[in-house]
């Protein structure tokens, strides 16, 4: 596994939506057993493109996801390596039941792309928020669920998912601005954890994802400065959760905090205590959203009304500290 950490906390100049349209693209022309759903938002994440290159196996199925996880499941069954993406609160509340009788029941691969997790969801609102999308799929037996960071950790996940030959996967990411904290020719095996910082005598750790790497990266600087060493772990893959990096974390450091752009009752903390608890019982903090609906506004908004900021983590590490 070989990782290139810029960690600059600068925007990236390409859209997060494009690691996929972009991916795909290329691995369509590859591979002609590849096929791609959308429920009429091709153009909201750029994959129009997919149509147009590859009409007999890019399929626009309207706003029904129901009838679009059935579809794709269909696929799935002749033996396609299939693509399904809505917004992340139709690709899990909206079409929850398809998906898992009629895929991960039968153990087909469907591949489901939820863009815009949480609080990306911004201006679309409450209504279109998911803060819980993730927890859906974690119900699912033998599902896969990823939470990519930037662009490229994005395309990487992207480009193993057809390897991937039996169940569902789910993969969430904002579909605009991200911030890059990787550098070309990084790869992340789906499955494993990514320390991204460590040393012999960290008081913590931080378990993080997806846009709270960046948040996690900043409480690491502020924490630093005040002499507190952490380590850092980029949880990316929530299922199969990466049990014996977590377990080695909790014994070496004997405190543990998850930061996640999701309800903390049932998203990475919960995957992550419920390792702790039967392999290694230690003091963790949840950072997230505590059990609460999505609301209207600017995603710098939100993430300071649901507390996903750097500062928000640093409190959480000395409390987390303070239990030991």
């Amino acid at each position: 596994m070989s990782v290139n950490l810029i960690g600059k906390h600068e925007k990236d100049s390409r859209a997060a939506r494009d690691a996929v349209a972009l991916t795909l693209d290329e691995m369509m022309g590859k591979d002609k057993d590849i096929c791609y759903l959308d429920c009429d938002l091709m153009g909201c994440i750029n994959t129009k493109r997919l149509q147009q290159h590859y009409p007999d196996r890019a399929f626009q199925a309207g706003i029904a996801e129901g009838n679009a996880a059935g579809v794709a499941a269909g696929l799935a069954a002749t033996g396609k390596k299939v693509f399904f993406h809505s917004f992340g609160t139709f690709s899990s509340r909206r079409c929850y039941d398809q998906i898992y009788m009629s895929a991960a029941y039968a153990g087909l691969p469907v591949h489901v792309l939820a863009s815009d997790p949480g609080v990306t969801a911004a201006f679309n609102g409450g209504t279109h928020m998911p803060l819980e999308d993730a927890a859906m799929y974690l119900s699912i037996p033998d599902a896969v669920v990823t939470d990519p960071c930037d662009y490229d950790q994005l395309a990487c996940v992207t480009r193993q998912l057809p390897n991937i030959t039996s169940g569902v996967t789910f993969t969430r990411f904002p579909r605009k601005d991200i911030i890059r904290v990787y550098g070309d020719g990084s790869e992340f095996p789906i499955g494993k954890g990514i320390v991204l910082h460590e040393t012999d005598n960290d008081a913590a750790t931080i378990i993080t994802s997806g846009i709270m790497v960046d948040e996690s990266l900043k409480a690491w600087e502020a924490l630093a400065a005040e002499g507190i060493a952490v380590r850092v772990i980029d949880m990316f893959t929530w299922k199969p959760l990466d049990a014996e990096l977590v377990v080695k974390a909790a014994k070496e450091t004997g405190a543990i905090v998850t930061a996640e752009n999701h309800n903390v009752t049932c998203g990475l903390g919960s995957v992550v205590a419920n390792c702790l608890a039967k392999n290694c019982p230690t003091p963790q903090e949840f950072v997230g959203v505590q059990d609460a609906f999505g609301q209207v506004g600017p995603q710098n908004f939100l993430m300071d009304e649901y507390g996903l900021r750097a500062a928000n983590i640093t409190e959480a590490v000395k409390k987390a500290v303070a239990r030991k």
